[in-house]
């Protein structure tokens, strides 16, 4: 398997607390137990990939996703010191994006706030398999991760194909000045979700392949069954306009070892079934 992780949190106290009234034109809201601001992703079919990409992201395919809760901002220090797990991030700072996470930390992460709101951990300690049936959080697919990046979009970019226009959405290699920001200070999209674009790339649940798009299933894929490379989204700090497009894949070593990217460029934000307990 990917990943071999030993499970370790520490116990909070908390119900599941109710959901947000949306307005017409924005999806339901919610705090969860822990504090974190989530988002019910609506169920729904996109094109996932682009003519316009590289050979990874090509065939563009129909893809059906259903419906889920992600969290607005990628997942910050804070929660991280919260949970008393061990923050790993070279940029330091409580509203920072947590960087430097290997894939395992992730899950790792994921189960501890499962535990922590007493829902059922996702992750297998010893494999890192994921179990989908579970009311925990996880990582999002790399199907679920474009589709609510898109949020409609079949441009580029989350507010269109303009590339000037990234720099009220995203911290990027143009304006970043080589470091991380605090999470949700540029411009959501259509689903209130910040930092698609940049600050911290993005860890998924799925195996990286180059050829997955040739291979997917059209109702809520997840990916190769195996594989040496995780899949990472959404660009970082230091990445060009054209590497935080919403299409663009990238695959990296979920340990780290002969990592393509910088270490204190990857994160991830967290998602969880829409029908909690």
């Amino acid at each position: 398997m990917r990943i071999a992780a030993a499970i370790s949190c520490s116990l909070l106290l908390g119900a599941w607390p109710a959901t947000l009234a949306a307005g017409p034109d924005k999806p339901k809201t919610m705090t969860t137990a822990g504090g974190v601001d989530m988002v019910l992703i609506p169920p729904g079919s996109f094109t996932m990939g682009s003519l316009h990409g590289d050979g990874d992201a090509k065939p563009p395919h129909k893809v059906g996703v259903d419906a889920f809760w992600m969290d607005r901002t990628e997942v910050t220090q804070e929660q991280f010191d919260k949970l008393q797990l061990s923050n790993p991030s070279h940029f330091e700072g409580a509203r920072l994006p947590a960087e430097q996470v290997t894939w395992a930390q992730a899950a790792r992460f994921c189960n501890a706030r499962s535990r922590a709101e007493k829902l059922a951990p996702c992750y297998n300690a010893d494999t890192g398999v994921c179990d989908f049936t579970q009311n925990g959080y996880r990582l999002p697919t790399e199907a679920e991760w474009e589709y609510a990046a898109r949020a409609g979009s079949e441009a580029d970019y989350t507010f269109g194909g303009d590339a000037r226009r990234l720099g009220e959405h995203a911290w990027f290699a143009g304006n970043a000045a080589k470091k991380t920001h605090p999470v949700a200070q540029k411009r959501p999209n259509a689903w209130g979700l910040f930092d698609i674009h940049g600050n911290v790339a993005e860890w998924c649940n799925d195996n990286y392949a180059a050829d997955a798009y040739a291979k997917s299933s059209a109702k809520n894929p997840r990916g190769p069954a195996a594989g040496k490379l995780a899949c990472l989204r959404g660009g970082a700090w230091n990445s060009s306009a054209e590497a935080t497009r919403i299409f663009v894949r990238a695959g990296e070593n979920p340990g780290f070892s002969d990592a393509c990217l910088h270490r204190d460029a990857i994160g991830f934000r967290c998602v969880r079934k829409a029908d909690g307990p």
